[in-house]
């Protein structure tokens, strides 16, 4: 039931209470429709949108995405110095080989033919004197070399006459082929020993002295 007081009318506790229920709901109506609505696409960036904890975890992921990067170009780099240094490497052996390529081949030195061996004993001797002899010009064969030696001294390189006229006056003959010293330094063959005793050195001055004299030792049959 309503009342009048001066003029206002006082309304019931109920009516009072559907008042207020009016006011508030009106109030929140009007608030909500002030407020922008979002739209779904922005709703939906802001929930994929990562967020950064702090300033700090941003520096620290850019430095380690920065050292990585200088990581990389730093063993590009190295990479790319090796196969330079590398292929630098080859191209100089290639010219290399290329310039030995062009130089003319030394002409090969002759080998030096092997030295005679010769056996020590009137067999290797006449035939090592042989060798000298024909060598120099000088004709002699084994045969008449040999005959005169055996005659001379049995083939006693050692032997000496200290009975006959040269030993009288003081000029012995010696060796395999009895020649004396003055015969043997005058007639001495270059390339053998200096000593008159030597068998080498002492057949073939003799049988130098015999081609000068006789035409060849293999024309002398007795003392000569």
């Amino acid at each position: 039931m309503r009342s009048t007081i001066s003029g206002y009318t006082r309304l019931p506790k109920a009516h009072k209470a559907a008042a207020a229920g009016i006011t508030v709901a009106t109030g929140a109506a009007l608030a909500f429709a002030l407020v922008p609505q979002a739209s779904a696409a922005d709703a939906h960036a802001v929930a994929v949108k990562p967020v950064a904890q702090n300033a700090q975890d941003f520096g620290v992921t850019q430095h380690d995405e920065l050292a990585k990067a200088a990581d990389v170009a730093a063993g590009q780099a190295k990479t790319d110095a090796k196969a330079k240094t590398t292929g630098q490497a080859k191209a100089d052996q290639e010219r290399a080989n290329r310039s030995e390529a062009r130089k003319p081949m030394a002409a090969a030195k002759p080998a030096a033919p092997a030295k005679k061996a010769y056996a020590n004993n009137l067999d290797g001797w006449i035939k090592e004197s042989l060798d000298i002899l024909h060598a120099k010009g000088v004709p002699a064969s084994y045969e008449g070399i040999k005959r005169n030696i055996m005659r001379e001294s049995t083939g006693n390189p050692r032997a000496i006459n200290d009975w006959d006229i040269n030993a009288v006056n003081g000029v012995p003959s010696k060796g395999l082929l009895q020649i004396i010293d003055p015969t043997f330094k005058a007639y001495h063959v270059e390339g053998t020993s200096w000593d008159i005793y030597d068998p080498v050195a002492n057949i073939t001055a003799s049988c130098n002295y015999a081609a000068d004299k006789y035409g060849s030792m293999d024309n002398v049959n007795s003392a000569y």
